[in-house]
């Protein structure tokens, strides 16, 4: 039996025994799972190792990958809950350089619900235009749409959270990164960050990559079969909206592995303490702090666009900034109000207004190149909800 350590109420037993059967049947490299439940932590629960000489501990944090997107998201309802965003705004209003390319007429929901068509950059950026940040604001501002915006929708790679972050900054005066931490990590003593502080770098976790042979075989799901190939064809929407807009000298992992950058859609880092604490002050009030009223949560999880997903070839279900229940990159069964953000680490992280839930799941070994839950976290879901419905 793997030895499993923190703290988790009767009621929510089968989270523990599922997140111990992962270790045991060799799924498992090292990890941590978190629930909380009207304000308060239910499940706080980790193991494993962290890397080859070090165990996973209580404050090990990992890269979260396009969870990342859930903070992102969450920065920008909450300024849309004090009234300083409209969703129906065009950005160009904020942003006037943005209307280039036929895109003055594009809301900000449509980038939130991934229905903008700006999902590419050509040529793609590199470290030294993240690092200066204008050269970013500048392409994304020239970019043209990958199809009529508002008409379809694709999964917003990396775009989604340059987009928003922009977005913030000239709304705000601080980069998404800042007012993330000012605003939401900080009142809510968060472990949780978009891009890593120098501090931070001893507990990180090592992620341990998806091996060849798991990547050739692929999914049993035939929805998600072949993604894993496409993401290396240059020709597909979904390599041109990944790394295609982004050069990383050609190690595909590249982008997983500069924490300190600020991808805002997809370099975050934190524990599953610290999102499930996040997800649950969107729906209920933890510590005297809720993060949006209740008709601004109902906005979030609203569905802005859901079918064909001409990015990932797949149907996805998308509200303003987070993912929705249906379709493969959604894990396990759950409340159908259920809003979150899964994270090709495998990371998954949700809000449940109906039973006032936070869950959040945060491993280091991955086992594909693309997001959406495996056995391991559905399992934790599925035992999740059984729990909280209990």
């Amino acid at each position: 039996m793997s030895e499993i350590h923190g703290v988790c109420e009767p009621r929510f037993g089968p989270v523990r025994e599922a997140f111990a059967r992962n270790f045991d049947e060799g799924r498992e490299l090292g990890a941590s799972v978190a629930v909380y439940q009207r304000g308060r932590a239910v499940v706080d629960l980790w193991g494993g190792q962290a890397g080859r000489d070090a165990a996973w501990r209580q404050d090990t944090i990992t890269l979260l990958a396009s969870a990342t997107k859930g903070l992102v998201a969450t920065a920008a309802m909450v300024l849309v809950d004090r009234g300083l965003l409209d969703l129906g705004t065009p950005i160009a209003e904020y942003w006037p350089e943005f209307a280039a390319g036929g895109k003055g007429d594009i809301p900000l929901r449509w980038v939130l619900g991934h229905r903008s068509g700006v999902v590419t950059v050509d040529p793609p950026l590199t470290m030294l235009d993240l690092e200066g940040g204008t050269a970013v604001t500048e392409a994304l501002a020239a970019a043209v749409p990958a199809w009529e915006p508002g008409r379809a929708h694709g999964y917003h790679c990396l775009t989604m959270g340059w987009l928003v972050g922009e977005v913030i900054r000239r709304v705000t005066g601080l980069s998404v990164q800042r007012f993330f931490a000012q605003e939401i990590a900080g009142p809510l003593g968060l472990d949780l960050h978009i891009g890593l502080p120098d501090t931070r770098e001893r507990s990180l976790a090592c992620l341990v990559p998806p091996t060849g042979e798991q990547l050739l075989q692929g999914r049993a799901n035939p929805e998600l079969a072949g993604l894993n190939r496409a993401i290396c064809d240059p020709a597909s929407l979904f390599h041109r909206s990944t790394f295609g807009s982004l050069s990383l000298a050609g190690d595909p992992l590249a982008a997983a592995g500069l924490p300190q950058a600020e991808i805002p859609s997809c370099g975050g880092a934190g524990n599953a303490s610290g999102l499930a604490r996040m997800y649950a002050a969107l729906v209920s009030e933890v510590d005297g702090i809720r993060l949006l009223r209740p008709e601004s949560a109902d906005r979030a999880r609203t569905v802005e666009a859901s079918g064909l997903d001409l990015v990932l070839r797949c149907h996805t279900s998308y509200g303003r900034g987070f993912m929705l229940p249906g379709g493969p990159m959604w894990p396990g069964d759950c409340s159908p109000t259920a809003f979150g953000h899964p994270g090709v680490t495998g990371v998954f992280a949700y809000a449940d207004p109906d039973h006032e839930l936070g869950f959040a799941y945060v491993p280091n070994r991955m086992t594909e190149l693309i997001e959406g839950g495996d056995d391991r976290v559905r399992h934790l879901v599925e035992a999740t909800h059984r729990s909280a419905c209990g």
